[in-house]
This record gives C-alpha cells, structure tokens and sequence, in this order.
C-alpha cells in the first residue's frame, strides 16, 4: 500500500467474504457491495428463495448455503463449505440476527432467550469459528457484526432484549477485538439506526401515521433523514479492507448523527 495510491487501501478484490444472514437487509448490502468490490462471496441464510435473490443481484462469483449459524455445527460447516468452494475465508460478515417488541411484563422469557441466542451466541459462535479458520491460515482477517445505535440507547416500546443483545455485541466486538488482535484479525461492528429495508419501508412512506414518527424520530438526527442501504456499503468496504488494520474492537455508528446528540 502506498499513499500515493490511496484507493489500494480499499482492494479487496480476490478475497473470500462468508455473509450470515444474507437473505436479510444489511445481508443484501454486504453482498453487492463485496461482490462489487470483487469478493468472492459465500451467502448464507435460511431463506433459500430470498438468498437466491439476493445472489442474483450480485456481479462476481457467489455461493449460496442454506442454513442459519444456530450451532456450533451449522458455524462450522459453513466456514468448511466456504474454504472447501472457494480455498480461504477472509472476511467474516454477521448479519443475521431477529427483534421481537414486547414490553417486559407482556415478553414471555424464551423469546428474550431467543432473541439473545440470535444476535449474540450465533455471532459469537460464527467469530469462533471464522477466527479459528483465520489463524489457521495465518494471514489474518476481517469480522464485521451486526450492532445497532440501539446497543447504546434505549427505547421505550418494548426493546429489552433487541437492547440487551445489542449492547452485548458491541462488548464481545471489544473483547474479540482486543483478544485476537494478536494474531492480526481485526473485530468491528457496524451500529445503524434506521435504514430503509423491507420492516422499515412503511417509515419512508407518505402517510400521516409514518410522517408523525418520521418527523418525530428526525429531529433527533442531524442529518436529518433516514439511513439507505448505500450508507452501510462504505463503513463495511472499509472494516473489510487493510484500509482499517489498525482500527479493532470499535462501534462503527451508521446513523447520521443520532448518538452523537
């Protein structure tokens, strides 16, 4: 790398990304934004019909495993499935994950449990496995995960676990990222608030009910809009490329503003 070409910092073209949750919003932007950058790229998601989607609007070479990293089995096999097609694993994206809104009085205990299992034991068992794969080839990696502006802020409509998960992966993103430092794997998180996606859509609309939240959750960003999916590709190019071998164990907040305030 040379600062005389600045834009090789970002090449990550020949690398090999594994994407969990690929079915998903964050999922589909990781994988046109790599796939576009020249990352060969291993989806995989439990929505079949909706990864194959996704894979289509890709434009270099993809491979698609249906299953979600809900063991230590299913983590394992996917980092095989993707080294075994494509040689190496590079970069880990954790994009998977779930929300269930209920306040604490009306949430029944297993779906805390679940949501908790979602977004923090399934991303620290994917880490586990990609960093294993990592080290053993001993050139090492990028981990990128799934946090949300919501790990660092409350909400009052019934957040306690999405919260509760969320704040836990950005300690374990710290802790990874202090742990495997060494061995020259770098853990980051990407934090968004609201970005348009396919549960979001209906904020973007122009109705009374969605103008009156919009308006109101906007006058506490200071950009002053809402987040596109185009706004999560550079914060993930960069945590996926040397451009950040020196930057682990950091919330990257995609949020326009909104916990700077």
């Amino acid at each position: 790398m040379s600062l005389d070409n600045p834009m090789s910092f970002f090449d990550v073209s020949g690398k090999v990304a594994l994407i969990t949750g690929a079915s998903g919003a964050f999922g589909a932007v990781a994988a046109r934004c790599l796939s576009g950058a020249g990352v060969r790229v291993v989806l995989a998601a439990g929505n079949a019909d909706a990864m194959a989607e996704v894979a289509a609007t890709c434009t270099g070479r993809t491979h698609q495993i249906n299953a979600r990293p809900d063991s230590e089995a299913a983590c394992a096999a996917m980092v095989e499935e993707a080294v075994a097609t494509f040689g190496q694993l590079d970069i880990l994206v954790v994009a998977s994950g779930m929300n269930k809104v209920a306040k604490i009085g009306d949430m029944d205990p297993s779906t805390f449990e679940g949501v908790m299992d979602a977004n923090v034991t399934q991303s620290w068992l994917m880490a586990r496995a990609a960093a294993g794969q990592m080290q053993a080839q001993g050139a090492g990696g990028k981990i990128v995960l799934m946090s949300s502006a919501r790990g660092l802020l409350g909400h009052p409509a019934g957040y306690t676990a999405y919260c509760a998960s969320k704040a836990a992966v950005d300690g374990m993103t710290k802790a990874l990222g202090c742990e495997l430092g060494p061995t020259g794997i770098t853990v980051n998180a990407i934090a968004p608030t609201v970005f348009r996606s396919p549960l979001t859509a209906w904020m973007f609309e122009d109705t009374p009910e969605a103008t009156a939240v919009r308006d109101g959750f906007l006058s506490r960003v200071p950009k002053g809009r809402l987040g596109e999916p185009e706004d999560l590709a550079g914060p993930l190019l960069f945590l996926s490329s040397r451009a950040s071998d020196f930057y682990t164990g950091h919330i990257l907040y995609a949020d326009g503003g909104y916990t700077a305030g």
